[in-house]
This record gives C-alpha cells, structure tokens and sequence, in this order.
C-alpha cells in the first residue's frame, strides 16, 4: 500500500510541475523576467517555509542545528540546480521545444537517478549501503529500477521523435518562431549541460537527507510504531530551493536592468493585481510538485524509484495539457502513432521502476 500511495504522490507531484506554467498565460504586460522571478519569490522563497511550518515542528531549529558542510552542499546544489533551469531556456530557443526538452529531460532523468547512487558508491555513507550503484547493479530490484531508468530514456527520445515530425509537418511561418536560431551542436551542448545541473536538485535531496532524518526521527519519538514521517523532505526544499532563488533572481535582475523592465512591477496600465496573483498562483503550484515528491519520496524510500517517476509523470502531464490544448491537431498519423508509443513506453518505465522498488533488498 505505501508503493501505491508513493505512485499515488508522484502523479500529483507531476501534474503540479506539467501544468504551473499555465497560470503564467494570464499575465498581461509583464516580461518574461518579471512574472518569472515574482512566482519564483513564491516557489523558492515564501511557500517553502510555509509548508515547513506547517508539516514539522521545529524545522527551524534543525536548520540551526545541522552542520555547515550538510547545509554548504544542499545550497550548492540548489545553486547548480538553477543554473541548469536558467539553461533550459536557451537549450529550448536553439533546439525548438520537441528536441529541446527530450534532451534535457533524458540528462536530468538519468543523472538525477544516478548522481547519488554514483556519490554514495565512492563516498560510502551509513545508512545508504542500499542505495549505491554497486548494490543496485547486484540487487535484483535495483537492476529493475536501472532497466526502467533505461526504458524512461526511450520513451523520452520517441516523445521527442513525435516532437521533430510535428516540427515538420506544421506550417513555415510557425517552423521559423519555434527554430529560428536552431543550432543543433551549440543546442546540444547546452541542452547537456542543463539536463546535468537540473539534476542536481535530486543531489541536493540526498545532500539534505540528514535534516530530513532528524525530522523523521523527531516525529517516529511522538508517534511510535507509525512509519515514517510523510513531511520529512520539507525541511530540505528550504534549503535547496535557497540556491534557486539566488540563481534566478540574480539573472532576473540583470535581465530588468538589461530591458529596463524594472517599471512592470508598478505599471498600473497592466492588471497588477490579476499578474502579482497568477504569478503567485504559478508559484505555488510548481512548489507544489515537490512537496507531492517528498511525501512520493518517503513512501518509496529510494532516490532513483523517487526521481524516475516524478521526471516520467511530468512529462505525462505536459503530453496531456498539448493533446487538450490541441498541439498535435493537424499532424500526420504516423506522428500521433509516434507520441502515443512515446506515452506508452514512459507508462511501462514507470511500472518498471515501482516493480523494481516494491521488491525486497
């Protein structure tokens, strides 16, 4: 049952991250950077806390309370984390949208999945002898979970198949805004380069595990013989999303100075009120993603099952908010045949990995 629910986590985590962007189609006279960074200010900065407050008592404290290096490296992290995000923008204007994310998206599932189990195969940790490489690739779960990181990977290179037909066949006029300044080497390499550092975000979660212990046990005192803590991952986002914050809000800044766009925080000739409030509604709802991944997280207890389902489901979502918005209206069969096999494979990836995770270790 908590293999279910921790599925069951995911997909709302995974909705929440496939559709915070639609609130963002509402803002009216604002730049990218300006509704950007104020919904970040709610993402990164006020909401995390927040649920912290609400889900563990004292999760200030056991900031305070935990070491230099473990709050050092979960804010590095977090910092590598936001540049990976700043770079997917770029990654996506040389690319075009359909290749753009596939390659991305492949890098961060991977990596994201690999990272710590890489870390903790060099850098043996107590409490983590399950979660290494080596154990995974002799544990017969643990080869499970690699085999649907694999399958996960494909279905994202047929998405992005799907993606580059539909590129095609759509009309010259639109081909040239989605791809005019396509580069495929510059493309790929920055498109590599952010798939790697967004998936450091998982690497910081790991990083960040001891606070969370500290949390579980606190709670496991209170409520003996129940489990463990369904919030734990709460108190590390505060910290990770720190490193986030100071990325982006670094670069939106220099953007507003770069565009003198300062002015669109105060422009009372656009809805001020209507864009603060989608902004902020956007904000929230991409928290939102991780505090379903936590609670995911610590039902399923295993960093790459945790990663590879939430990448996986994002990726559902984003795939259902085009069928409903009509992305794919127009294009041949054999690209809608495409992006189905697509769908389908990352479905499988997903059973795969929960397969994999339910089995014992």
């Amino acid at each position: 049952m908590g293999i279910l629910f921790g599925v069951i986590f995911h997909f709302i985590g995974g909705f929440a991250s496939g559709s915070f962007y639609m609130p963002f189609k509402k803002v009216k006279g604002w730049s990218w950077e300006s509704f950007w960074i104020v919904g970040g200010v709610f993402s990164w900065l006020i909401v995390p806390p927040v649920a912290a407050w609400l889900t563990i008592p004292g999760f200030a404290e056991i900031i305070r309370n935990s070491s230099s290096q473990i709050l050092g490296t979960t804010f590095l992290m977090g910092l590598l984390w936001g540049i990976g995000g700043l770079l997917y923008g770029l990654g996506v204007r040389y690319l075009g949208m359909s290749l753009g994310n596939s390659v991305i998206l492949g890098f961060c599932s991977a990596f994201g999945s690999l990272i710590p189990a890489l870390y903790y195969n060099y850098v043996p940790t107590p409490g983590k002898e399950k979660q290494t490489l080596d154990f995974m690739l002799h544990n017969t779960g643990g080869q499970w979970v690699l085999v649907g990181v694999l399958v996960c990977i494909l279905g994202i290179a047929v998405c992005g198949r799907a993606g580059m037909l539909k590129e095609k066949e759509i009309s010259d006029e639109h081909k040239k805004e989605s791809v005019a300044e396509f580069s495929l080497v510059k493309g790929l390499i920055i498109a590599t380069i952010s798939g790697i550092l967004s998936a450091f975000f998982n690497f910081g979660i790991e990083a960040g595990k001891p606070m969370a212990d500290m949390a579980n046990a606190n709670w496991q005192l209170a409520h003996p013989g129940e489990g463990n803590f369904l919030f734990q991952n709460n108190v590390i986002f505060v910290v990770i999303l720190w490193g986030g914050l100071t990325t982006n809000f670094i670069w939106c800044m220099i953007l507003n100075a770069r565009n003198k766009t300062f002015g669109d925080y105060t422009n009372r000739k656009t809805p001020l009120t209507g864009n603060y409030f989608f902004s902020a509604l956007a904000g929230t709802t991409w928290f939102l993603q991780f505090f379903f991944y936590g609670m995911g997280e610590s039902k399923l207890g295993n960093g790459a099952s945790s990663w590879i389902l939430h990448m996986s489901f994002i990726i559902l979502v984003a795939n259902m908010w085009g069928i409903l918005l009509k992305e794919w209206k127009g294009v041949s069969a054999k690209t809608r045949t495409t992006i189905i096999i697509g769908i389908l494979t990352i479905m499988a990836s997903v059973m795969i990995v929960g397969y994999g995770n339910s089995l014992p270790k």
